[in-house]
């Protein structure tokens, strides 16, 4: 069955380039939550003041990819103990978030997150946010699929290109 889930690990295209290729993954869509602003613009959400945060939405089929897997492999994609930021990106944008979208993925998301605390997996405490979603906006055009568009791009060659690479080597049996 097709389910969504809205996830925040820092830069969309990370987490876009990383999840697109998964068995049971219909779609990823880069896009924008949380925050105070309709329809916000890249710029805008760059500059930290709308309270979004940059995020990919995901399709999956759930008799393929249960959303606890799913959740599995989002700790993974990034550092859930950094606040508002993400390696070098800084700023409420690059929080790590889980936006649910019903009781379910809320009750999955918080056991996990405790789980992740009292077995102390990461050194500090995971401050990952889970929240309703209440917003969300697609984002521009250009950021679908940028780090396949876009390889010899600075940012995709120094952040997001190993992020990848790691992430398809541990998870090679998940991939299509």
């Amino acid at each position: 069955m097709k389910k969504i889930a809205t996830l925040g690990a820092g830069c969309f295209w990370c987490i876009e380039a990383c999840l697109k290729d998964l068995k049971g993954v219909l779609s990823v869509e880069p896009g924008y939550a949380g925050g105070k602003v309709d329809n916000p613009t890249y710029e805008q959400v760059c500059q930290g003041q709308t309270g979004h945060a940059e995020v990919a939405r995901i399709s999956f089929d759930d008799s393929i990819l249960s959303y606890a897997k799913l959740l599995e492999l989002f700790w993974f994609l990034h550092d859930p103990t950094q606040l508002n930021r993400q390696g070098n990106d800084i700023g409420t944008q690059y929080r790590s978030v889980i936006f649910y979208h019903d009781e379910f993925q809320k009750v999955i998301a918080e056991e996990a997150k405790s789980k992740l605390n009292s077995n102390k997996v990461w050194g500090n405490p995971v401050v990952t946010e889970i929240a309703p979603i209440k917003c969300y906006f697609v984002a521009e055009d250009y950021h679908v699929n940028y780090f396949e568009r876009n390889p010899s791009n600075m940012y995709c060659q120094a952040v997001v290109r190993p992020k990848v690479d790691k992430f398809r080597k541990v998870f090679q049996q998940m991939m299509k």
